[in-house]
């Protein structure tokens, strides 16, 4: 080695080592971003407990509903309310796969999706629900088995009367035109998690379906009943449940699959899900207790059917606050549910004289009303992120009044021009003889014997 090259080597040698640890330390920093970047890891343990919420959501509606639906009817109906939900499931399972999931869960529009997913196209193996760590297709099935028995809940509205036919073209249009904006409005997030639906942007909570599910399926349900009229023979025939035993085991059902309804919607295995279901527990038991004593006290016999109806009621009002409140707040929640879902599937249907058959909007209307707006009272910051009323948020009520006022509105007008269309294209009704006969027979050719 020549003197000069040893000469630099020596002078240069300690700048030159420490333009490498600077050149490293940049190309590290530089590399970040690109680390920071990469796509977002499955999260085993959450994709598992997704896997089984959505498993229990559709445990719901088959057999669930159906039980539960299939054992307040009168005999002569049992199949073809069954018949009901077992068809919806099928049927909404096509139309979100086609195009419900992408009108629900796409696009950059406030008010509804786009059709990136239309045909489910791009959806693959390796695709995420972001900003969810689990498989887009996990979260796709999720939010099908809601999609399922949003319009299977407004069947009980309208038992006994309605056309198979007619009931599959109004659910089928309903969904798309009604369910799937008025999911995006609630649930539609972007990739970071930030609001895209417009009550999503109002601040309205929703964390499980009280305005999405149970407010939307009740007025839809309300308006049924109205555009068709009360059955034969409503306010004078006996029309009370053929067979109670089945009701209660539907109940149950929706009660055990009612934990991944609203503890699979933290879309994650931690203490808001735990807290969530431990809430969701908490407020069945203690509407069915209230509506029980209610009925106790002013029926003088507390009935294996009202201690059930009152379950479920608290089922439905603790949905949109359980990721949002305490134990106390659901406690609160679930007694004041019990009593006044009690009024609405009573007092309130005989002072307007409604023929809701299974009480779909006296306990899903009213019930999801009811614990959309105590969402506003008892949400607290530390659980959920919001604060309200009790917290010194007094804003979140009026905020949660807004969010139930727009889907009442909306639901309503739209279902009732769907149901007057039909009726005036194909009809809506069975004949007076069919109904007479049954449902059973007259329209699917079976009977229970």
């Amino acid at each position: 080695m020549s003197n000069r090259l040893k000469s630099f080597l020596s002078g240069a040698g300690p700048a030159l080592g420490l333009a490498l640890v600077t050149s490293a330390a940049w190309a590290e920093e530089a590399a970040a971003p690109v680390a920071a970047a990469a796509p977002l890891a499955v999260d085993t343990g959450t994709t598992a407990w997704m896997l089984t919420s959505t498993a229990l959501v559709l445990l719901m509606t088959i057999p669930g509903l159906a039980l539960f639906y299939g054992g307040m009817v009168r005999k002569k109906n049992l199949l073809a309310t069954m018949m009901q939900s077992f068809a919806i499931t099928c049927l909404v399972t096509v139309l979100w796969a086609v195009i419900g999931y992408s009108l629900a869960f796409t696009g950059e529009g406030a008010f509804v999706g786009g059709m990136d997913r239309f045909l489910l196209n791009g959806l693959d193996k390796g695709s995420m629900a972001l900003p969810n760590p689990i498989p887009e297709s996990v979260f796709m099935m999720f939010q099908m088995t809601f999609a399922i028995i949003t319009p299977a809940l407004i069947t009980g509205a309208f038992a006994d009367r309605m056309k198979f036919s007619s009931m599959l073209v109004f659910i089928s249009l309903w969904l798309l035109v009604v369910y799937a904006p008025i999911c995006h409005w609630v649930w539609m997030l972007d990739e970071k998690g930030a609001p895209i639906g417009f009550l999503a942007k109002m601040g309205v909570l929703d964390f499980a379906g009280g305005t999405v599910v149970h407010v939307n399926a009740g007025i839809a349900g309300l308006v049924a009943c109205l555009v068709l009229g009360p059955r034969k023979g409503y306010g004078t025939d006996n029309m009370a449940p053929h067979n109670l035993s089945l009701a209660i085991i539907g109940a149950a059902l929706l009660w055990v699959g009612w934990f991944g309804f609203n503890a699979g919607s933290a879309v994650a295995a931690d203490g808001r899900a735990g807290m969530a279901m431990a809430v969701t527990q908490i407020a069945a038991a203690a509407a069915a207790i209230s509506w029980m004593l209610a009925e106790w006290i002013l029926r003088k016999k507390p009935s294996a059917l009202g201690i059930i109806s009152g379950a479920i009621a608290g089922l439905v009002a603790i949905t949109p606050a359980s990721g949002f409140v305490d134990p106390k707040g659901a406690l609160i929640i679930g007694l004041i549910a019990g009593v006044v879902c009690y009024w609405g599937a009573t007092g309130l249907k005989h002072a307007l004289k409604y023929d809701d058959s299974l009480d779909a909007f006296g306990v899903h209307g009213i019930g999801g009303i009811t614990g959309a707006i105590l969402t506003g009272v008892f949400a607290v910051e530390k659980i959920g992120g919001t604060a309200g009323l009790l917290e010194g948020n007094g804003g979140q009520v009026m905020t949660q009044i807004y969010g139930v006022l727009i889907t009442l509105a909306y639901t309503a007008v739209v279902s009732f021009i769907l149901l007057k269309a039909i009726d005036m294209v194909m009809g809506l009704r069975v004949t007076a003889e069919e109904e007479r006969e049954g449902l059973d027979i007259a329209l699917h050719g079976e009977t229970v014997h």
